[in-house]
């Protein structure tokens, strides 16, 4: 359900509004609320922004240099110091592309230089001055002329991938141009000294690196340095989002905070030099939304969220459709051995990593646990564990069960639809409710007739003995809620106009609810394809097992996990998917549910 709120209004001196923020901030509880009027300098919020998006491009970076396995000690956390490490990156990252930008110049030259071996340019230069020049050329095999060798004293230094690599001593500088080809431009330097250039390059780019590694160990300070960048940040905008009164005597500030907590807030803010006034919400406040459930129904409240939170004045159907989907996330995955290992691995996450877990993932592996038990409860309608037919098992035990638990594809499929028209019906249901909390008891009464027409037909079609198809009992049923439904669907319209928007609805509903009930034979699909998967999964383990006492196990065994795990995480994403789907669009969609809403988020260091 959703938390009542009260809407606080301050109003405070402007020398004292800055320490006010401060009290308000350590108090922690206001959420406050956006002003409506246009900021007019957002410079510093500017600048906050760009600090912010460097800091955490600079954590992005350090994260991925930390070696988990030798967990490197890190520094204390210095505020400071975090600010300066984007920069320290920075200079870094420029150093190390210059030097591999270096490296890849001189891999080029090394490569241009081996074919003509290791020589000392200087010899060229000696021969230069002497009055001869050195000329490298290279020319497909075919087109080699052995003439050269007179004319231009021509060496052939090497071939190799049909082609002739060979060098010309002359006095003549008009070489290329007789021979029509076009010199090869030489390195000034030896395949010895750029071999040792490129160590000394690698050399200094692993210096770089390991400079990177260590500001890894600044990571609390960097932390600390975005934490103190979005308190800043989170501060200015509450700060502006105050309204300037009285000739900018007075600062007027609104916020909202559980109702709960108005007895606490009251008292703190009493002993604060600020007048505020408490009131109930409107209903045209834009009110921030806190959930307020139960055990069970908060650890589907991430599911929910992924969505959009309802609005203040509606239902929150956190509660009403968690039930559903953990039969239906059972039913998707089908199997009671994929279950158990999913109860098993998240309790051992809790127990085995309890100090270093958070709240929000104590959380998540929670769910896992209810998601897993629901899988092994569901799995036992099918027998499927870990692909092999449990209910083969020629165990008294588990003979009895199956004559009371085992579905066979064609209950599965009746049982995806039974529970589909139920939690459309429910969510029908959940319209009414809405439609009276909003709007008031007669804008609900058409969803009503709605509701009994379609139970009335429900029964009638299970049940011919107790209710007739349009007997007497039948229609006395049906001709009230037909009223209803053509002639009662808007309460402030004319009848004509009720009977056109009726038939319309009409039109609708006997479209959609047959699309929306066919939806749900998804969840035996999942089911059953996963469990055909796992099936052949082991028999891919047996068939490619070989002969051979020692190998065969270890063979067995691998292909058997390693099917199984890829089954498991294709499977468990399936079941988390579609449930979702079901149930934002099916469940969500037949109880009219708007949504908007605005997550509380109080003022808060």
């Amino acid at each position: 359900m959703v938390a009542k709120m009260k809407k606080f209004t301050f109003l405070a001196f402007y020398r004292d509004y800055d320490a006010f923020l401060h009290d308000l901030r350590d108090l922690g509880l206001i959420h406050v609320a956006a002003s409506d009027r246009p900021v007019e300098d957002n410079e510093q919020l500017d600048e906050f922004l760009v600090k912010l998006k460097q800091l955490r491009e600079a954590q992005k970076i350090l994260n991925r240099q930390i070696d988990k396995k030798s967990a490197a000690p890190l520094n204390e956390p210095d505020i400071e110091r975090g600010k300066t490490i984007p920069r320290e990156i920075e200079l870094i990252q420029n150093a190390t592309a210059s030097l591999n930008q270096q490296l890849q110049v001189s891999i080029k030259e090394r490569e241009l230089l081996r074919p003509w071996g290791n020589f000392d340019p200087e010899n060229i230069e000696r021969l230069r001055k002497a009055g001869y020049l050195l000329d490298f050329f290279i020319v497909p095999d075919n087109q080699y002329n052995p003439e050269w060798e007179t004319t231009y004293d021509a060496v052939v230094v090497k071939r190799e991938t049909s082609r002739t690599y060979f060098v010309t001593l002359t006095q003549n500088e008009k070489v290329a141009d007789e021979l029509n080809l076009e010199s090869v431009k030489i390195p000034g330097i030896s395949l010895t000294q750029l071999d040792g250039l490129i160590a000394s390059l690698r050399e200094k780019i692993q210096v770089q690196d390991q400079k990177l590694k260590a500001l890894a160990a600044e990571l609390p300070s960097l932390k600390a340095a975005i934490k103190d960048i979005e308190q800043r940040m989170n501060y200015t905008r509450v700060r502006q989002s105050g309204t300037s009164l009285a000739d900018d005597k007075l600062m007027l500030l609104q916020g909202w905070a559980p109702a709960d907590n108005q007895r606490e807030i009251s008292d703190y803010l009493e002993l604060k030099a600020v007048y505020f006034d408490v009131a109930d919400p409107t209903p045209d406040d834009e009110v921030p939304i806190k959930f307020k459930n139960n055990k069970f129904a908060r650890l589907f409240e991430p599911i929910a969220e992924l969505y959009m939170l309802p609005k203040y004045n509606e239902i929150d159907l956190t509660p009403y459709f968690a039930p559903f989907y953990m039969v239906f996330f059972g039913l998707s995955l089908g199997d009671v051995g994929y279950g158990l290992f999913l109860f098993t691995a998240a309790t051992l996450a809790k127990i085995l990593q309890k100090s270093k877990l958070s709240t929000s993932m104590k959380a998540i592996l929670s769910l896992v646990q209810v998601l897993g038990a629901s899988t092994m409860v569901t799995g036992l309608l099918t027998g499927g564990f870990f692909g092999f037919a449990l209910y083969d098992l020629d165990w008294p035990i588990v003979q009895a069960l199956k004559e009371k638990a085992f579905f066979d594809n064609n209950r599965m499929f009746m049982l995806s639809l039974v529970l589909g028209v139920v939690q459309v019906l429910f969510g029908m249901c959940m319209k009414v409710f809405n439609r009276i909390k909003q709007q008031g008891f007669k804008y609900s009464l058409s969803t009503v007739g709605w509701i009994v027409l379609l139970v009335s037909f429900i029964v009638a079609a299970l049940l011919p003995n107790a209710l007739p198809m349009f007997g007497t009992v039948h229609l006395i049923v049906l001709i009230p809620a037909a009223l209803l439904i053509y002639f009662y669907n808007s309460p402030d319209k004319n009848p004509f106009l009720n009977l056109g928007i009726g038939l319309w609805d009409t039109y609708n509903m006997a479209t959609g609810l047959l699309g929306d009930v066919l939806s749900y034979v998804r969840l035996f699909a999942l089911g059953l394809s996963g469990g055909i998967l796992a099936s052949v999964f082991n028999s891919l383990a047996a068939g490619m097992s070989p002969d051979n006492a020692i190998a065969k196990p270890i063979v067995y065994v691998l292909i058997f996990l390693i099917g199984h795990a890829i089954n498991i995480f294709m499977n468990t994403l399936g079941a988390i998917v579609h449930p979702v789907r079901l149930t934002f669009v099916e469940f969500y969609k037949n109880s009219e549910f708007e949504g908007g809403g605005k997550k509380y988020s109080p003022f808060r260091k």
